[in-house]
């Protein structure tokens, strides 16, 4: 369903009703801990995470009280909703497209959808890099850590990693207003991505081997340069893709204004091109491919 449909504008989304929920919740503990920050964010991040396993876990409770049949399709429609496959395509392309038509301008403006930092001023070789570190990254957020938690405790369970990653997307940053306030969101975003992020990468140079890319340097960047990124998480994938297309990332970012360097990623080969964007978004299907048949073999045999 994710691979056909999507995220349909027209449908509500859950992670919109999550983010919601953080809007809602940081402001009314902004205001009940206004000199304790850090303890307001750690109430923001504890309460957003069980209220939405609370929720989804009760939802599928009484689908399943009142008919098994409905409980799974609550179940696919939920799994459907977590994954973001074909969605990291379509918002990736929106990019890719202007910037083979010459159009800077407009991939800028798809791409501040996409990234957290600054885009107005990126030339175009910043616009593919920015655009491939973002899927890169995301195929660990978005597809393999979400089957991860799926595969581990279900649909609640995704759900629930989804508001995890939704606290670090809307508070986890380190400027003035969350540096303590978004704190506990940051950390713990941290932690529950460090096994999923470490798969990912190895997933990733599986894939460059069968899309014909240069797998044996994949491996060799992801455990040379997987440290080098001020996440602790997001190197490793970043750095399995760079390896396999022969390029560098990482560099100088502006983010609200202010730069902030971080640490190349892989060798500078070539140089970066606009179709290393459509080679970036072919490693993710084949790396989300490979996911799930390890993530159900796996299951099969401890079900067996």
């Amino acid at each position: 369903m994710d691979l056909i449909f999507g995220d349909p504008y027209w449908l509500f989304h859950p992670i919109k009703f999550i983010g919601m929920l953080i809007k809602r919740l940081e402001k009314l503990l902004r205001k009940i801990f206004k000199k304790r920050e850090k303890i307001g964010g750690i109430v923001l991040a504890l309460s957003t995470i069980g209220l939405v396993y609370f929720i989804t876990y009760s939802i599928l409770s009484m689908a399943r009280a009142l008919n098994p049949l409905l409980e799974n399709v609550v179940k696919t429609f939920m799994v459907f909703q977590i994954l973001a496959t074909k969605s990291l395509d379509v918002e990736s392309r929106k990019v890719y497209y202007p910037l083979k038509e010459g159009n800077l301008l407009r991939a800028r403006k798809f791409l501040s959808y996409i990234v957290g930092r600054d885009t107005e001023n990126l030339s175009k070789r910043e616009i593919i890099r920015a655009t491939v570190e973002t899927i890169a990254e995301n195929i660990s957020d978005g597809i393999i850590a979400p089957l991860f938690y799926i595969f581990l405790g279900g649909a609640a369970l995704g759900m629930t990693y989804k508001a995890v990653n939704t606290l670090d997307s809307m508070v986890g940053y380190k400027n003035d207003k969350y540096i303590d306030f978004g704190w506990a969101s940051a950390r713990i975003d941290d932690i529950v991505n460090y096994i999923p992020a470490r798969i990912t990468s190895i997933f990733i140079v599986i894939a460059s081997a069968v899309l014909g890319f240069n797998y044996k340097k994949s491996f060799k960047i992801l455990i040379r340069d997987g440290r080098n990124h001020s996440s602790p998480n997001a190197g490793y994938p970043e750095a399995a893709v760079a390896g396999a297309l022969g390029i560098q990332l990482g560099g100088t970012n502006v983010y609200f204004g202010k730069p902030v360097y971080k640490p190349t990623i892989g060798d500078e080969k070539k140089s970066l091109e606009v179709e290393d964007i459509d080679k970036t978004i072919r490693i993710m299907y084949l790396t989300s491919f490979v996911g799930i048949c390890i993530f159900a073999l796996v299951k099969f045999i401890i079900n067996f």
